[in-house]
């Protein structure tokens, strides 16, 4: 069965590979990024139905446009993923850049509410769907030089888990954890040691198939894509 699945960041890394997958099984994808030349060759890549967006997830009067026009478009998601993503480069918190660590919070956390206030209550009128915002290791652990991201994760974790008490079933939301995964935010972490985990093609592999049997089972569980 095809099913409608909206992600953000959805032109590099997780998010694309995991578009590619989706397009690849025959579903339709509602994509959105910041970057306007990736959206414009997802745009005239030949995908049928879905449709591609420049959105900064951080402006919630656009994200709020994007959502109601594609809510117009193509009905309530079956599947919503909040991929986008920041992380500031490595340094003890005192001495990270404070107009970074502003916009990662913006990005990382405030952006998952935004985008889901704009798809959420068409889900529930509707009377089905999952949410899915993607978590991180340090979401549920801690690793120093990178205090602001690994807040932002906790803060996905427990903003998931609170949103999964207040959906009605059979909706369900899940913090995902997608495991350690060769991209370029990795490597700012890792540098080359980057190289020694899998592709996100690979990952996107068993992801997308992972991502799409999610269900009220899962509402609330802190999860990680099996195998990474």
């Amino acid at each position: 069965m095809t099913k409608k699945i909206v992600i953000t960041g959805c032109t590099k890394g997780l998010g694309r590979a995991l578009v590619d997958e989706f397009l690849a099984l025959g579903h339709t994808v509602i994509g959105c990024g910041r970057n306007p030349e990736a959206i414009l060759d997802l745009r005239f890549g030949g995908h049928g139905a879905s449709s591609f967006d420049v959105v900064d997830v951080t402006e919630s009067k656009k994200v709020e446009l994007w959502a109601d026009r594609m809510l117009t478009q193509h009905g309530a998601p079956d599947l919503l993923i909040n991929n986008a993503g920041l992380l500031t480069p490595p340094a003890p918190l005192w001495r990270q850049n404070p107009a970074d660590v502003a916009r990662l919070f913006q990005v990382n956390l405030v952006g998952v509410v935004h985008v889901i206030q704009g798809f959420v209550p068409a889900m529930i009128e509707r009377g089905s769907g999952v949410v899915v915002n993607l978590s991180s290791g340090w979401g549920r652990s801690v690793s120093g030089e990178f205090a602001p991201y690994c807040a932002s994760k906790w803060g996905v974790e427990g903003l998931t888990r609170a949103l999964a008490e207040e959906l009605p079933a059979p909706l369900a939301a899940v913090p995902l954890s997608p495991g350690v995964i060769d991209t370029a935010m990795l490597r700012q972490c890792y540098a080359d040691g980057a190289a020694d985990y899998p592709k996100p093609e690979a990952w996107a592999k068993v992801a997308a198939p992972y991502l799409l049997q999610l269900g009220r089972k899962d509402n609330g569980l802190a999860l990680t894509v099996p195998g990474f």
